[in-house]
This record gives structure tokens, C-alpha cells and sequence, in this order.
């Protein structure tokens, strides 16, 4: 009984580590509310956040947006990231789609920009 419990709980706990890998927050695609889901981003913070991203752009990487946005070091922006805050993970995802519709993505060399071919 006590292996089926312990079983229980681990089976339980990757769900939710899974479950929360999945659900990451792009801080340069995320509305206000996708934000404020992130424990510790209130509205203040997710204000300053869409604000900043709106005057200057996207944000390159976790340092960029310390630098960038008041109250965010690098720890605070370190322990976000842990809560499912990420950064710039639809530059990467849109490198890697297609960029038009009916475009097949065709497989390039590391390093080099993806081919695009349209159907």
C-alpha cells in the first residue's frame, strides 16, 4: 500500500514539473493576463514589462530584460524563468516555421537561415 502511494505522488509530481514545462510564458509574445499567471508578476510589473516591450522592441534575452525593465535583476528574472517565464522562445519558434502559407520548411545547414519553399 505504501509503494502504490509513493508511486501515486511521483507519478503526481511529474505531471505537474511537466505540465508546468509546457505552459512557459513568452515575454515578448504575452498579453497582460499570460503574464500575471507567472508567480511573482503582478499588473505593475506586467505593465512595465508590455510597455518597455512596446517602446523598444523585443527583448533579446534574460539580461536584456534586467536591463531594461525596472525591479527585474538577475535574480528576480532567474527565479521567473523558473516559474515558466521564458524569452524569446517565438524568435525561435518562427525562425524554424514557415513564413508563408502552403511553404514546406526545407532542412539547411547549422548556422545558416532555414530555406523556404513554396508550394
Amino acid at each position: 500500500m505504501f509503494k502504490q502511494a509513493l508511486s501515486t505522488i511521483v507519478a503526481l509530481a511529474l505531471t505537474l514539473s511537466i505540465g508546468s514545462a509546457l505552459a512557459a510564458v513568452d515575454v515578448n509574445t504575452a498579453n497582460s493576463d499570460a503574464l500575471r499567471g507567472i508567480k511573482g508578476i503582478g499588473p505593475a510589473k506586467a505593465k512595465a514589462i508590455l510597455d518597455e516591450r512596446q517602446a523598444h522592441g523585443p527583448f533579446k534575452d534574460a539580461a536584456d530584460l534586467g536591463a531594461r525593465v525596472k525591479g527585474m535583476g538577475g535574480k528576480t528574472v532567474q527565479r521567473l524563468t523558473a516559474e515558466g517565464l521564458s524569452i524569446g522562445a517565438s524568435t525561435k519558434t518562427a525562425a524554424a516555421a514557415p513564413s508563408a502559407v502552403g511553404a514546406t520548411p526545407v532542412s539547411s545547414s547549422p548556422g545558416s537561415k532555414p530555406v523556404v519553399v513554396k508550394k
